[in-house]
């Protein structure tokens, strides 16, 4: 006999859901939090009443942008959706290479949440292959 299975559903706090979940979660800034898992980036939330913002920092990206590597970003792009690469240019003296998500809250789940993660370090992983000849030459 197959085993029953529960689906379960209950309200929590994001801190402690992720917290709860193997994360360490560090409140910055009114509704922005740093969130981190072992031996990965950390992934930087912004949250307002209806959307969460998640956002992963890799680097100043200046001394290695070229034509071809954007294109290979953006191309890149449709192979680690949902995620999407972008450039931070909020100061145009550090241009800083990103990786983004955001999902609306009004009825987000756990397994939804716990997916944006993996998807972010999925993307990371494919985002640093695509880089690594560009940062070793």
């Amino acid at each position: 006999m197959k085993p029953i299975q529960i689906k379960l559903q209950r309200d929590e706090e994001l801190p402690r859901f992720l917290e709860a979940n193997g994360f360490t979660v560090e409140a910055l800034s009114n509704d922005v939090y740093r969130v981190d898992r072992e031996n990965e980036l950390p992934v930087f939330l912004k949250v307002d009443e209806k959307q969460i913002y998640f956002e992963v920092d890799l680097g100043n990206i200046d001394a290695i942008i070229t034509q071809e590597l954007l294109l290979s970003l953006l191309a890149l792009n449709t192979e680690i959706l949902p995620v999407s690469a972008g450039l931070d240019t909020s100061n145009p003296a550090d241009r800083r290479l990103v990786l983004v998500e955001s999902r609306e809250t009004g009825d987000l789940n756990d397994q939804e949440l716990l997916a944006v993660f993996d998807a972010l370090e999925l993307a990371v992983d494919r985002v640093t292959e695509l880089l690594s000849p560009s940062i070793n030459s």
